[in-house]
């Protein structure tokens, strides 16, 4: 996966490595995953990009090959803003002071943050099959709880969650990733290998953990703290006609009350959309890509 890119480990500050490939010329483009993957979620994505860009996939914190430091009481650790602050350093470091950003599922949610905590460096971003957070949070029913049931599972006080996933952690990735209106079978083997590699680690299952408590906590208060501020850079969303984003809610008219340039479209997939329709997928980021202005200053740097 990922020929031509580069794997390097970034020391972004506060004790935090982050561990990225990093391919192409042009624009940067950050690519960031979601749970319970890595950035090999973006092996066929990624490769495609680099064609026209600099293309940047990285492991957030607590996932894949990253630092997964220790928690604390108030989850802010794993919230996202610290997870924002450490792709906003990550770019710093490899030189791009402006960048476009595409998150899937958690990663979408850290590009949610990324936007509003870093908007002058952020030339435009797309989100994948996710609703705001504090929106989703606002707006539970039954149905949506059944179908996100590991949001309410894995917020509940350590260890119980991982007490009860580390003694069988390849069968909840595998449950997981065969959920949400998508199934196993349209993972490639060597993308699978990879988040079983991972997933079989109790540290990345406790950061995961964290992730989701921190979601129904400290990020709602970051969130109420950032108040009416709207997202004022070119906002794509796209989400699995398949998955459940689609089925609740109308991604568009809820993502146009937190952003004022808004575009994008299902696409004919599950929740895991860049790897179950890679094609569809790609066409719609770079037309959207080709539509944001160049940035006003080339990478200072090359690493």
């Amino acid at each position: 996966m990922f020929e031509g890119f580069s794997p390097t480990v970034v020391d972004v500050g506060d004790g935090i490595d982050i561990a990225c490939v990093v391919g192409g010329s042009g624009p940067a483009v950050l690519l960031l995953h979601g749970a319970p993957q890595t950035h090999a979620m973006w092996h066929e994505l990624g490769p495609a990009l680099s064609e026209n860009y600099t293309v940047i996939a990285s492991d957030l914190r607590g996932y894949g090959d990253s630092s997964k430091p220790a928690s604390d009481a108030d989850h802010e650790t794993y919230s996202f803003r610290a997870m924002a602050t450490d792709q906003a350093r990550l770019m710093t470091a490899l030189g791009h002071r402006e960048f476009a950003v595409i998150g899937h599922d958690r990663g979408a949610r850290v590009t949610h943050r990324l936007l509003l905590d870093h908007p002058e460096r952020i030339r435009g971003g797309a989100i994948l099959d996710v609703l705001p957070t504090a929106h989703l949070y606002g707006n539970v029913t039954r149905e949506l709880a059944t179908a996100y049931w590991h949001w309410f599972a894995l917020i509940q006080p350590e260890p119980l969650p991982e007490d009860l996933i580390t003694p069988a952690p390849l069968k909840f990735l595998h449950h997981v990733l065969n959920s949400f209106g998508s199934t196993a079978s349209v993972f490639a083997p060597e993308a699978m290998a990879e988040y079983e590699r991972c997933f079989d680690d109790p540290s990345m299952i406790h950061a995961m953990c964290e992730d989701y408590r921190a979601a129904a906590s400290i990020d709602l208060v970051h969130d109420r703290a950032s108040g009416d501020r709207r997202i004022e850079c070119p906002l794509l969303i796209l989400w699995g006609s398949r998955g459940v984003v689609g089925h609740y809610f109308d991604p568009l008219d809820v993502w146009r009350q937190y952003a004022t340039n808004v575009r994008g479209a299902a696409i004919e997939a599950g929740h895991f959309l860049a790897e179950e329709q890679p094609a569809e997928t790609l066409r719609e980021i770079e037309a959207f890509l080709k539509s944001l202005p160049r940035p006003s200053c080339e990478p200072t740097r090359a690493r």
